[in-house]
């Protein structure tokens, strides 16, 4: 099976666990989701929920706007229900929770693609437009996402010990070498062909980009778990997230990221043509 049949594949399943209230807004359960993100209990996917509680917390967010803790009758065999707790999740907790998921597992990486795609979705009319939404499209909305999860692994980083522009510009490297087999921002460069002036994340395709999206938002949320402390540990740590997220892309059979092609386009050009587009529309 393809990778692109296997996201698909993932981001079905979580569609087909999303319910609608009364009122017309969207959730999940956290029980049937800890099914689908493969965890063998529902004990061991708690951790990740507190972390998501947390993370939330930290965002400004109302938690009790995204989480909503809740009793559910569960099948227990033979015809038999009991009531047990669960948690009622919000699109955004569930984004949360798939960045502080097991990122060993490779259906976490679909997830936190499928739940940011979400808040894009929001946005449309109608799923049918979804499913047209074009390459550009995607590039643009996971690369506004990056821009907000890079000023969060930052201050991780800076918080690690990550001090000044050189230590970031080296912790940095340290991710893309993870995720890049050896490969660093200099050698990124010159394997796509970009100048030195141009910036490597405004010239990537939406799968290269959400696999750093992935790489930028564990590192982060690892960063924090483990306390991580000194400028070589956490170098380390991005170092290691990248090659796990290398790792997974390699499981499940896509290419990886040094060998995707660059886009024609730039992210500064597709926002320019959108802007043009958007002037040409007003003036008639």
């Amino acid at each position: 099976m393809t990778s692109q049949r296997i996201t698909k594949l993932h981001h079905d399943t979580f569609e087909g666990i999303r319910h609608l209230d009364a009122d017309g807004n969207e959730f999940w359960l956290a029980r049937p989701l800890a099914k689908v993100l493969d965890y063998s209990e529902y004990r061991h996917f708690l951790p990740a929920i507190d972390r998501a509680r947390e993370a939330c917390r930290n965002s400004g967010q109302p938690i009790a706007n995204h989480f909503e803790d809740v009793l559910e009758m569960v099948d227990i065999g033979s015809g038999a229900q009991r009531e047990l707790p669960d948690v009622r999740l919000s699109r955004y907790a569930c984004y949360l929770v798939v960045q502080n998921g097991d990122p060993s597992k490779p259906v976490i990486a679909n997830g936190q693609t499928y739940f940011a795609m979400q808040t894009r979705r929001q946005e449309l009319a109608d799923d049918a437009k979804f499913a047209r939404l074009s390459e550009d499209e995607k590039r643009l909305a996971i690369r506004n996402e990056l821009a907000t999860h890079n000023k969060h692994l930052a201050a991780a980083a800076k918080d690690a010990g990550v001090a000044t522009s050189l230590d970031y510009a080296i912790f940095q490297d340290h991710g893309y070498k993870g995720l890049y087999g050896g490969l660093g921002n200099k050698e990124i460069h010159a394997r796509k062909g970009l100048k030195k002036s141009q910036k490597i994340l405004d010239h990537m395709g939406s799968t290269e980009l959400a696999a750093n999206l992935f790489r930028a938002t564990q590192t982060e949320e690892k960063l924090r778990r483990d306390g991580v402390c000194g400028k070589q540990k956490a170098n380390q740590t991005h170092f290691d997230v990248g090659r796990k997220v290398r790792q997974t892309i390699d499981e499940l059979g896509g290419t990886m990221p040094e060998n995707l092609p660059p886009p024609e386009s730039s992210i500064q050009q597709i926002e320019s043509a959108q802007k043009k587009l958007a002037k040409t529309k007003t003036e008639k």
